[in-house]
């Protein structure tokens, strides 16, 4: 058990100093929650009792998350399109594949697109995923465009009757708006032959606050609609996934929690609680 979860264990046994207080302060900014949202966090903390403590911080957390739906949203009449957004260094490319896998064994005929089109190790990566997880992968020669590449596969996706198409886009700074705007000429042309139904921004679990900044602009230049959580595996850093969903509204929709390609699983907001609560 790591410093948080052993701070909230001792409080269920005694009521908190003010010490205590201060010291949960500390963890719950160490752990990324952000000032606004440990200042909200700490009210519930000083008016619980130790017996109704961690049952009580989990409700005041939930009742700020999104209210959106976590459930991917489906195409109900052909393809459903997932867009892949992220800054580089995220996991994005490997969260492409195991969102591929994880909808390929449920049963779906799905098609992975490599549109990072600037990184040849990239394009590498994604096929030598879909040959793992036995999924067809979509590619083009490095340096091409990215926005032509992912018209092709709406294109095939929509006459081959797919039942996902998931396209993996080039990783890119938040700050560099050429590339953002590259982002949404993409969206735009996989939209001239179906709809974009999610963007899913990968958020890096142990990024710190600049990863609520990350999203807004994301949000702002490609229209996300939900976020994939990376990076959690032995980390106490993951504050920052549910202060970026509290700040913008965006539903958590999943998380990879490891290396392996099992490692990925829709979000369970109480169950994620729990685990940096209790065992972080």
């Amino acid at each position: 058990m790591g410093r948080l979860g052993s701070f909230f264990s001792k409080f269920t046994r005694s009521k908190a100093s003010e010490t205590d207080l201060a010291e949960c302060r500390t963890l719950l900014l160490e752990a990324d929650f952000g000032n606004e949202y440990t200042a909200e966090i700490m009210k519930c903390v000083e008016r619980l009792g130790p017996e109704e403590l961690i049952a009580g911080v989990t409700h005041e957390v939930i009742n700020t998350l999104s209210t959106k739906p976590r459930e991917l949203i489906r195409n109900d009449f052909g393809v459903t399109t997932i867009l892949v957004v992220g800054v580089n260094g995220t996991g994005k490319t490997t969260s492409a594949a195991k969102l591929a896998h994880h909808y390929s064994r449920a049963g779906k005929k799905v098609l992975l697109a490599a549109a990072d089109t600037f990184r040849a190790a990239a394009i590498e990566q994604l096929i030598t995923w879909g040959e793992r997880i036995n999924v067809p992968v979509m590619s083009g020669e490095p340096n091409s465009d990215p926005a032509a590449l992912a018209f092709d596969a709406a294109t095939k996706s929509v006459k081959e009757k797919f039942d996902i198409l998931i396209i993996d886009t080039a990783g890119r700074l938040h700050t560099k708006s050429n590339l953002m705007d590259e982002l949404g000429k993409v969206r735009r042309v996989i939209e001239k032959v179906t709809p974009v139904n999610e963007v899913l921004f990968v958020l890096d679990g142990t990024t710190g606050q600049n990863g609520i900044s990350q999203a807004r602009v994301f949000s702002e230049s490609a229209g996300v609609t939900g976020i994939v959580v990376t990076k959690v595996d032995g980390s106490a850093k993951g504050g920052i996934a549910l202060a970026t969903e509290r700040a913008l509204g965006l539903p958590i929709k999943f998380i990879g929690s490891g290396e392996s390609i099992e490692d990925f699983s829709p979000f369970e907001p109480r169950r994620y609680l729990a685990e940096l609560l209790t065992n972080s």
